[in-house]
Order: C-alpha cells, then structure tokens, then sequence
C-alpha cells in the first residue's frame, strides 16, 4: 500500500509552483476522503464496495489526468515531482480500494509510533549504551501497556511482585499483555 496523505502532501506543496494543477489533485484526493468518511462505519465488504462504486471512477479519471498533465510540466518542478510521486506508488495507493479492512492512508499508525520513534531519538543521549538499551526496554513495556488497556503503574508493581516467583520459561506471562 502507499499513503494517499503523503501523495496529497506533495500536491499541497506544489501550491505556490502551479496552483490550478495541485488544486485540481487536491479536489480529487478530497473526493475520496469525502467517501472514505462516509464509509468509515461500514463493515469491511460495504466499504469494498462502496470504494468501487465511488472511489475508483474518480481513482482512474485522477490516474489519467495526472499521466497527461505529467508530460506538459518540468519535471524538476514542484507540480512535476508531485506528478512523478503520484505515478510511481499509483497502483499500490490504488489498492485500499479493493480491501475494506485497508485504510486510504497510514495516518492512523503513523500517530501511533510516533512516541515510540520520539523515544527512539531520545535514546541518543541516555548517556550510555547500556542505559540506552535499558530505556528502550522499559518504553517499550509502557507501549505494550497502552496497546493492550493496562496501567502501566500497576502492571510494573505486579511484575515485580511476581517475577520472583515466576520460572524463566514463563516470564512472558509476565508481560503486560
């Protein structure tokens, strides 16, 4: 799959370059997050096809207006490399349309790690490897905690209460899962 929010991105970077081409794939795009809102409380086979019904007419008449408008912009330009990102990843941002558990974008997960990659680039400066190592450890028990609904505070407690007691073998037991 590719993002259609990184592809709008190139597009709402292209603004000040050509505005009436990166308007018009903005409209597009908008078109189909439109349907993607209208859709979201669908079950996954009603959005299938809900997007093809709706979103892929409008998917193939983008995918051509962008292979024509291509050929009539410099490519070293801000509307050109906007073109070229759009035709590289067009059949892999196509995809979600024929799978309706798949999203139109990653926004969702990308939210979702960002504290784990802001946690990451803070390792830099633990002051050692080992402590490094140590507290990417310890931020990824916190981040197992906040996927499965458990509170970290009390999760640590009962590790600790327990890990005593517990064999090596079973130790995942332990885990906040």
């Amino acid at each position: 799959l590719a993002c259609m929010a990184h592809i709008r991105r190139k597009y709402d970077e292209a603004l000040s370059n050509d505005k009436p081409r990166a308007q018009k794939a903005l409209i597009y795009i908008q078109k189909l997050y439109a349907i993607e809102r209208e859709a979201k409380e669908l079950t996954a086979e009603e959005r299938k096809e809900v997007r093809l019904k709706e979103a892929l007419p409008i998917i193939n008449e983008m995918g051509k207006w962008i292979a024509d408008e291509n050929k009539k912009v410099l490519p070293k330009s801000a509307i050109g490399k906007a073109f070229r990102y759009s035709i590289e990843r067009w059949s892999e941002a196509s995809n979600y349309l024929y799978n309706g558990n798949l999203e139109i974008d990653n926004n969702l997960i990308e939210n979702a790690i960002r504290p784990i990659a802001i946690g990451r680039k803070n390792y830099l400066f633990a002051g050692s490897h080992d402590a490094a190592q140590r507290a990417s450890m310890i931020y990824t028990f916190f981040a197992q905690c906040k996927v499965a609904g458990v509170n970290p505070s009390q999760w640590i407690s009962y590790a600790l209460l327990n890990i005593l007691h517990t064999k090596p073998s079973q130790f995942d037991s332990l885990l906040p899962a």
